[in-house]
Formats: structure tokens, C-alpha cells, sequence
């Protein structure tokens, strides 16, 4: 399958913060990139963002743009990596809130994996919508209205989302995907 410049000329936000699972950042902004994408690392503070690399602390990446100064109409889609801390911390920041549901009001794509869904939630963008997650954000994802499936990747009129580091590879390929064809109307806060 050819990826190269298949999304050349978008534009993808990636919010995050200390304790992203590094993994579910550092390949699919690759695949972003590899598929002619420029991806912007957004964090509710300038410097530097730390990783998590599955039972320690990974590498640290500069971050592009403070939450503060992220305009998300300058983004075609949006990819929200998971861990336990990354999105538990940024569901706090009501920025960060607006920032994401920014993406669903927009109708663009948006990315969430493992327990990035959390941010979905505190959103209030998953109502009626069928996803996946890590299986630990469940019963939350229920409680929200969620049609919860355990599948390596879901699709939901530009939603897409994934369960681990695992699925990877199948969400990277779908959310090359989403971005390529642009909004959905089906996708809504």
C-alpha cells in the first residue's frame, strides 16, 4: 500500500503531557509523517514532554507549540496517544477539554488509543459512538454512552481507536485513512 504523500499538506495536532505511552506517540506520528503529514506535538507547557516506555520513564521530545498557543483550526485532524498518566492529567485542563472537542464540533478526524479515550469522555463527544480501548476504561467509556467493542481498531465516522501498542500498525493504516478523506459530518460533539 502506498502511503507516501497520501496526506501531504495536512496538518495533525498531537496533545499530550508527561506520561504519554511513547509508543503510541513515536509511530504513528512516523506513519503520519512517512505519509507526507506535519504533525505539531502540543503540551499544556512549552519545553519538553517525557514519555513513558511500558514500566519506566522513556525519552523526553520537544514540544511544538504550549496548549496555550495551539489554535486547533490550523489542524486537519488531531492523535491523542494514550498511558495512564498522559490523558488522566490532561483531562484536568479545561483547555485541553476544548481543544479536543474543538476536533468533533470541526468534524474532523481524530485518533485516540489504549486510554486516551478518557479524553473523549471528559469531552462528552462519545455518546452513541462504537469504539475501543484499553480494556480498564470499559466500564467508563459504558457509563458515557459508549457502544464499547474489544477490536484492535474501530471506526466511527472519523473516530478512530485502538486498544494497545499491539494494534498499531491497524491504527496507524486507519487513521491515514480518516485524514485522508477529511471531515465527516458524522462526526459531531
Amino acid at each position: 500500500m502506498e502511503t507516501q504523500q497520501r496526506l501531504q499538506g495536512k496538518k495533525v495536532a498531537i496533545l499530550l503531557t508527561d506520561g504519554f505511552e511513547q509508543v503510541e506517540m513515536t509511530e504513528p506520528r512516523k506513519a503520519l509523517q512517512e505519509a507526507g503529514a506535519t504533525t505539531h506535538l502540543i503540551a499544556p507547557n512549552g519545553g519538553e514532554v517525557k514519555g513513558w516506555d511500558e514500566t519506566e520513564w522513556g525519552d523526553s521530545f520537544p514540544v511544538d507549540l504550549p496548549l496555550a498557543g495551539a489554535d486547533p483550526n490550523q489542524y486537519d485532524a488531531l492523535l491523542l496517544p494514550g498511558g495512564v498518566m498522559n490523558p488522566d492529567t490532561l483531562r484536568t485542563e479545561p483547555k485541553a477539554v476544548q481543544f479536543v472537542r474543538h476536533f468533533f464540533e470541526s468534524h474532523k478526524p481524530v485518533a485516540a488509543i489504549c486510554h486516551a479515550p478518557i479524553m473523549l469522555i471528559e469531552a462528552g463527544v462519545v455518546n452513541g459512538r462504537k469504539l475501543t480501548s484499553y480494556p480498564s476504561i470499559k466500564t467508563d467509556l459504558i457509563n458515557a454512552g459508549a457502544n464499547w467493542v474489544d477490536e484492535e481498531v474501530v471506526t466511527d465516522q472519523g473516530l478512530v481507536t485502538s486498544r494497545k501498542p499491539d494494534d498499531i500498525p491497524a491504527f496507524n493504516r486507519k487513521m491515514i485513512e480518516e485524514i485522508r478523506e477529511g471531515k465527516h459530518q458524522g462526526q459531531h460533539a
